[in-house]
């Protein structure tokens, strides 16, 4: 399948910041370029008494999966949005690398990125409206990892939609072996999610989601809220999915 190359992230484990469980948070991940590279960007945003929306997150470049974070505000009405970048999520003390100086709002934010002086040195966009998966079909058995970290995946999808009891993924963290297991015998069903697929593991609302999105070169495959299926040191990592069907885990770089 020929898809848009335009990118995506982080998350989850997502590469996302964990959302503060407070009035008005939400969570958004938005794909798009900096300057001619294809990123993700996942923004976690939380109203302050003022109106201001209190914004930090990350995005992440590929292929080279470098992680750089950002932290600002943005404003109620304009969507008009300052975010400090930086080479880790702490901020305070340390001048920030660049700026994310631009406009958000209707599910785009889209601006310039400056350097630490203000100089211009490239423009972004993002949108929140990722590439349709609907016509996404493909037989997956693969597995990567290192010496910390082993990940299985498999599933079978036939235009967009997930074969029953075609989905297992498995993973184990060294050295302490503990282990997390969904297995093709595990309730999995299909849920309704605009430009994603996107699977649910268990009966409860709140219970174990896998996303899939489009990121061009490579389907991104990640869990939210699967701790039920883990040990207590276990996690899910996401995992990267290519046009051949041959996987990598997700972990971001910072440089």
């Amino acid at each position: 399948m020929k898809r848009l190359i335009l990118f995506s992230l982080l998350a989850a484990t997502t590469m996302a910041l964990p959302v503060a469980a407070q009035s008005g948070a939400e969570q958004r991940e938005l794909i798009g370029q900096v300057g001619s590279r294809s990123a993700l960007l996942v923004l976690n945003s939380s109203r302050e008494k003022d109106g201001t929306w209190r914004v930090t997150g990350e995005y992440l470049l590929l292929p080279t999966l470098v992680r750089r974070f950002v932290e600002g505000e943005r404003s109620p009405q304009l969507g008009l949005t300052a975010l400090r970048e930086g080479a880790t999520p702490i901020f305070f003390g340390r001048p920030p690398t660049a700026t994310l100086r631009g406009t958000w709002r209707d599910g785009v934010f889209k601006g310039n990125r400056l350097g630490p002086g203000g100089q211009e040195r490239e423009t972004f966009e993002f949108s929140e409206a990722f590439p349709s998966l609907d016509a996404y079909s493909a037989q997956l058995r693969c597995e990567a990892g290192d010496d910390r970290y082993s990940s299985s995946l498999a599933y079978t999808i036939e235009k967009g939609r997930l074969v029953p009891g075609s989905f297992e993924w498995r993973t184990r963290v060294s050295p302490s072996g503990h282990a997390c297991a969904i297995g093709s015998t595990d309730r999995v069903e299909q849920q309704t999610l605009a430009g994603a697929l996107q699977w649910r593991a268990g009966v409860h609302t709140d219970a174990c989601k896998i996303t899939l999105r489009d990121l061009g070169e490579h389907v991104r495959v990640a869990a939210e809220n699967c701790s039920a299926y883990c040990g207590s040191q276990a996690y899910f990592e996401p995992m990267l999915v290519d046009r051949r069907n041959a996987c990598r885990i997700l972990r971001p770089q910072t440089r």
